[in-house]
């Protein structure tokens, strides 16, 4: 997201505005938070909400679905063993209380707007895709893919492929998914 001219953001009231909102949408549902609930809970004004996000789904993605983003790079040495930790973040923030809430209703509103679509992809995506590239830079160094990884694609892959498991079949994760997921992804993007 860009700043704005004006005052600096102040950190505590952005962290206070996304625990709220995933404290509420856990609590109640998407469609029936309010972004005054929101305000409320968190201690700021409305406006203050208003100035950072175009509205309620895009702060609720954020809230719910980019907290993986602040973990370290994984750098277990090998191309399965990294996506297998990025996987495994995916699977622990698809699994949230919040994000099985979240997901119907974020769903409707992204189906019924392509400018939120566009958004999210640009301005929410774009750290997922950072760290997945820095993976896939070692990967090359090691010589287990090709210099010419689609990274979009492949992030598109795992989400996706997280995401109808648990968000559209309801499937509980088991031990072995991340592995499996990342297994089989490694396997399609090797060099040979």
């Amino acid at each position: 997201m860009t700043t704005r001219p004006g005052r600096p953001r102040d950190e505590r009231a952005h962290a206070a505005i996304l625990a709220a909102v995933t404290e509420l949408v856990a609590e109640s549902g998407y469609a029936a938070m309010s972004l005054g609930a929101v305000a409320a809970r968190a201690g700021v004004g409305k406006d203050t909400i208003y100035r950072r996000w175009s509205g309620k789904a895009e702060l609720v993605y954020e809230a719910v679905f980019t907290a993986s983003d602040a973990a370290p790079v994984p750098d277990t040495g090998s191309l399965e063993g990294d996506l297998t930790v990025l996987v495994q973040q995916l699977i622990d923030e698809f699994s949230t209380p919040a994000a099985v809430a979240a997901l119907p209703g974020l769903l409707a509103d992204f189906a019924a707007a392509s400018d939120l679509r566009a958004r999210i992809r640009s301005a929410f995506l774009e750290p997922a895709k950072q760290r997945l590239t820095v993976v896939f830079d070692r990967a090359h160094a090691r010589r287990q893919t090709g210099p010419d990884v689609d990274v979009d694609l492949v992030l598109d892959g795992l989400v996706g492929t997280v995401f109808f498991r648990l968000g559209i079949l309801g499937e509980s994760a088991g031990p072995e998914l991340a592995q499996d997921i990342a297994r089989i992804a490694a396997k399609g993007i090797e060099s040979r």
